[in-house]
């Protein structure tokens, strides 16, 4: 699949490198870094960063959830992140008579503090590295086992560097007590909805609050009403004082996933296989949910979360698609395989790597794009998640019990739509039967589509014969009957033959990863210009650069700041996403703005969000944006469109982050939520 791409790339342009504003760095080693930090505007140092040893601003910033970055503000636990963080949450606690997504919540003391269950926040205690105690025969269970040994809330793991070259040990401590203080209305905190998303200008309040609690020795517990509020060991200081073109920023949170590193092969697949198929899919499943959303409202809220997870990957594969094509990604990493080809010919341990990197792609490309396929058609159906439970817990497994199957119900059909869910079923059936290769179409559902007539006839069969969506408990010979539960049978060799290719990407393959071990050790050794920084796997990193707008094209160029003149020129009453709350419209026009007031070609106006060419992914959301003094200037939340396929390659022209400022965060929290004391909290006087 990808030789044939191959033949079409064009090997023209000059070996990259990596830029001075490029790179996610490891917290313990920035001190490789700081003079350069402290070059471009950081007045810390490297010991105020990342510290095992004392206080230091690692201990301010939390992983949130189970992909996105937080950061402590109060002594009192008080804790920011982004809207679309706290969005499951915000989502999981409303109702249609408590519609916290459309109306927003502020708590007006900590008993109206709002426990969200199965929501926990953890904290990096200490990273290590543990590259030469592996190496020296130690096994990876017993260096944890030490790491967390009567540590109450401890957990850890080793992660991979460098495809293997580097091991480190992350320890971190899990809190279980979190609670929603408050919240904007989705009309600000997701103001623009999909349509703005990855967009600049951008004029969205993506802000969140929370609360961490503890036992009374400061230690993590189960949600009680006897815990008390976290004592961070450091919390930020909150500046309010704004920012300028050029000013020193720094992210400090947990990026996603990144991959710098990869061949040309990989990129193409990227580009032109995998997301591609992706983008089809979701548009055709956010169709049918959207329409669904706008005809009930209770059908909106329950949908609201899962529109927005599927949403995002969505736009972002459009985005990065779109960015390696203009900066032709592919074809520089054949000039660049091609330049390290020559260096290592004369090297027998280097002179074969690139070969044997392609015959590991083209050994499990296919079964890694059927994974992807699957994953995004088949079960995107949420009756066929729910059944696959039952099948496998209740019938291989023999867990029959009532309580059992009621707990897998409670997980797979909250929110539910049979009607919304059987739409999708039939386009996405039918999409995978005409995408996947004939040969790996599970017989029966060849046979079943046949009998039927079509698989949309087939989809149809299945809802309007199925049990397991309307009754439990059901016996093992109900369930062994059920169309459902065999329709979800036909795919469990293809499942099991997925779980071979179940990593983060095609390239984490072992059978291709392997051969990057020591195709990195060979790139540092030849490109000694590049500066090196291992791919993001959701351990904290230090991003850093500046305040930074970019030409958007020839003679447009976009400024770092956008204001709420931007925001009351798309509100509209009759669009949900941009029906802003009337007392913002009022404030508005009394230019009622008080101390939050900035002025704006000779007009005050209030600050919204402002661009920087910080280096970030997926998970970076809600991390800390910090000035040169290490205090809290924002929140990050997206990237532009154009620079998301920046886990591929970073272009300094026009890769940029976005963030809330924190003005707006604090604006909105005084003016609209009422929400005055938690400025107080926060020092702000």
């Amino acid at each position: 699949m990808i030789k044939k791409l191959l033949i079409c790339a064009v090997a023209c342009l000059t070996i990259t490198t990596a830029t001075a504003d490029e790179g996610m760095w490891l917290p313990s080693l920035i001190k490789e870094r700081i003079k350069d930090m402290r070059k471009k505007g950081f007045k810390l140092k490297a010991k105020d960063i990342y510290s095992d040893r004392k206080a230091s601003l690692k201990d301010a910033v939390v992983q949130f959830g189970g992909g996105c970055t937080g950061e402590f503000v109060s002594p009192e636990g008080l804790l920011l992140t982004n809207h679309h963080c706290g969005y499951g949450s915000i989502q999981k606690l409303s109702s249609v008579e408590h519609d916290y997504l459309t109306d927003g919540y502020w708590a007006k003391s900590r008993e109206e503090e709002l426990h969200v269950p199965g929501l926990t926040v953890s904290l990096l205690v200490k990273m290590e590295d543990v590259t030469d105690r592996l190496a020296a025969g130690e096994q990876k269970s017993d260096i944890i086992a030490e790491a967390v040994k009567q540590r109450k809330g401890y957990r850890a793991s080793i992660e991979s560097m460098y495809y293997g070259n580097q091991h480190y040990l992350f320890v971190y401590c899990t809190y279980r007590d979190v609670r929603l203080v408050g919240a904007p209305p989705s009309s600000i905190g997701k103001f623009g909805g999909d349509t703005d998303n990855w967009i600049w200008p951008r004029h969205t309040g993506d802000f969140s609050v929370f609360r961490v609690y503890a036992d009374a020795n400061n230690e993590p517990a189960e949600y009680s009403k006897d815990n008390v509020p976290y004592r961070p060991k450091r919390h930020f200081k909150v500046s309010t004082k704004g920012i300028e073109e050029g000013d020193f920023t720094m992210i400090y949170g947990f990026p996603g996933n990144t991959q710098e590193f990869i061949t040309a092969e990989a990129a193409l697949y990227v580009e032109h296989v995998s997301n591609p198929m992706k983008i089809a899919l979701r548009t055709t499943r956010l169709n049918i949910i959207t329409e669904a959303q706008a005809k009930d409202a209770a059908t909106r809220i329950a949908y609201a979360a899962k529109h927005a997870g599927i949403a995002n990957g969505w736009k972002k594969w459009q985005g990065e698609t779109l960015g390696l094509t203009r900066l032709g990604t592919a074809d520089k990493k054949l000039d660049y395989e091609r330049a390290f080809a020559a260096w290592a010919a004369d090297k027998p341990e280097y002179a074969h790597l690139l070969d044997s990197i392609q015959a590991g792609y083209e050994k499990v490309m296919p079964g890694y794009y059927m994974r992807e396929l699957f994953n995004e058609s088949i079960y995107g159906i949420e009756a066929f998640a729910y059944a696959f439970q039952l099948y496998n817990r209740c019938l291989i497994n023999n867990e029959v019990t009532a309580d059992d199957q009621a707990e897998i119900r409670r997980k797979y059909l909250k929110d539910y739509n049979v009607q919304v869910d059987h739409a999708i079923a039939r386009e996405m059936i039918r999409e995978f039967v005409e995408r996947m290769p004939k040969e790996n179409i599970p017989q029966q559902l060849t046979q079943a589509i046949d009998e039927c007539g079509s698989a949309e006839a087939f989809a149809d069969k299945l809802y309007a014969t199925t049990r397991i969506l309307n009754e439990y408990p059901l016996t093992n010979k109900e369930l062994e009957e059920d169309l459902f539960v065999q329709f979800t049978s036909w795919f469990l060799p293809l499942i099991i033959q997925n779980s071979e290719y179940a990593y983060r990407n095609l390239s984490n393959v072992p059978t291709v990863e392997n051969w990057y071990k020591p195709y990195m050790q060979a790139l540092r050794e030849w490109d000694t210009e590049r500066a090196f920084y291992p791919d993001a796997n959701f351990t904290l990193r230090v991003a850093y650069g500046s305040i930074k707008g970019y030409e958007n094209a020839d003679g447009e160029y976009h400024t770092h700041l956008s204001t709420l003149e931007g925001v009351m020129a798309k509100d509209n009453p009759e669009v949900y996403d941009y029906n802003i709350p009337q007392v913002l419209r009022d404030i508005y026009v009394r230019k009622d703005y008080g101390r939050w007031a900035i002025e704006k070609n000779g007009k005050p106006t209030i600050p919204v969000c402002f661009l920087a060419n910080n280096h970030t992914s997926g998970g970076n959301s809600g991390s800390p944006v910090i000035n040169g003094k290490g205090e809290l200037i924002g929140i990050n939340f997206d990237r532009t469109w154009r620079s998301t396929m920046s886990d591929i390659e970073f272009d300094p022209e026009i890769c940029r982050n976005i963030s809330v400022d924190i003005r707006f965060v604090l604006f909105v929290m005084d003016r609209i939520g009422g929400a005055g004391y938690l400025l107080e909290e926060m020092g702000i006087k």
